[in-house]
């Protein structure tokens, strides 16, 4: 089973406190200890799963002595009926973990799957899908590794990871009178040899000051799909190109026809729709 860092070990610890899987007055009051079961994790809808491992994680977290065993694994397409997992043990500790374990699996999966719909719709052309740090505190592993389950691709994990300028960062150095090529200028000569620096710009006269500047990445932010195409003529090969802000489904495969590199989509994690999977128990 998979190994994860300490951070989603503690997210699963936190989960079960918030849960009292401990203190459980139903399961203590009606589901005798001697009663053993088999839980089948099971899709009910069409998707692209992610999360078995962290789910297994949970059940065995609430309940060490439970048989689990994934069937499919990350990754894999789904359809109604498909089994995913079995758990296998205690009833009882098998009730106490459930409700927890598909939280995680169905949030995850829901992003993978929303991801992976985005993904089919740009097949074929240049541009990568990928996400943001608009993500649930303390879930940011997990939503950003259910991107990639669905085939698209991270943006920075964290702060971090890259230097990105948006309005802000240029609105707080106007009072030294720098305009926008001064703070590119500035990130590039303070930046580790091993960091990219972006810029976000929202018109073609910022497109050009940034191209000026030496901009690694540049970022069209909010900009219309003729506007993007236009910004593409002029950057070409210059600099990798993002595509950000109101990219919806009907519209992100006209924007990666404009030959942008990237397409940031907030949504794809901070507006999930959990995909349906429940847990069948049958009692030995």
């Amino acid at each position: 089973m998979t190994q994860f860092p300490p951070d989603v070990y503690a997210l699963i610890d936190a989960a079960v406190a918030e849960d009292q899987t401990f203190n459980d007055p139903t399961t203590q009051a009606v589901v005798p200890l001697e009663i053993q079961g088999t839980g089948w994790l099971r899709a009910k809808a069409n998707g692209v799963l992610a999360g078995v491992d962290v789910a297994m994680a949970v059940f065995l977290r609430v309940d060490p002595a439970l048989d689990v065993k994934a069937v499919l694994q990350d990754g894999a397409p789904l359809s109604p009926g498909d089994d995913i997992a079995v758990v296998r043990g205690s009833a009882a500790g098998i009730l106490r973990a459930e409700r927890i374990a598909l939280n995680f699996m169905q949030r995850m999966s829901g992003i993978a799957s929303d991801t992976n719909r985005y993904v089919e719709a740009v097949k074929g052309l240049n541009a990568r899908i990928v996400d943001t740090r608009k993500t649930v505190p303390g879930h940011r592993y997990l939503d950003k590794y259910s991107v990639r389950m669905g085939g698209g691709y991270n943006h920075r994990l964290n702060l971090a990871d890259g230097i990105l300028i948006k309005d802000n960062h240029i609105q707080a150095n106007a009072f030294r009178e720098m305009g926008l090529k001064d703070v590119i200028q500035l990130a590039l000569a303070r930046a580790s040899h091993t960091i990219k620096v972006e810029v976000e710009v929202e018109t073609m006269d910022q497109v050009e000051v940034a191209l000026e500047a030496g901009a690694h990445i540049i970022m069209l932010d909010n900009m219309s799909v003729p506007e993007m195409a236009n910004a593409m003529m002029v950057i070409g090969d210059q600099a990798i190109v993002e595509a950000s802000g109101g990219i919806t489904y009907d519209t992100v495969r006209a924007v990666a026809e404009t030959g942008v590199d990237l397409i940031s989509i907030g949504g794809l994690t901070h507006s999930v729709d959990a995909l349906d999977i429940s847990l069948d128990l049958e009692f030995d």
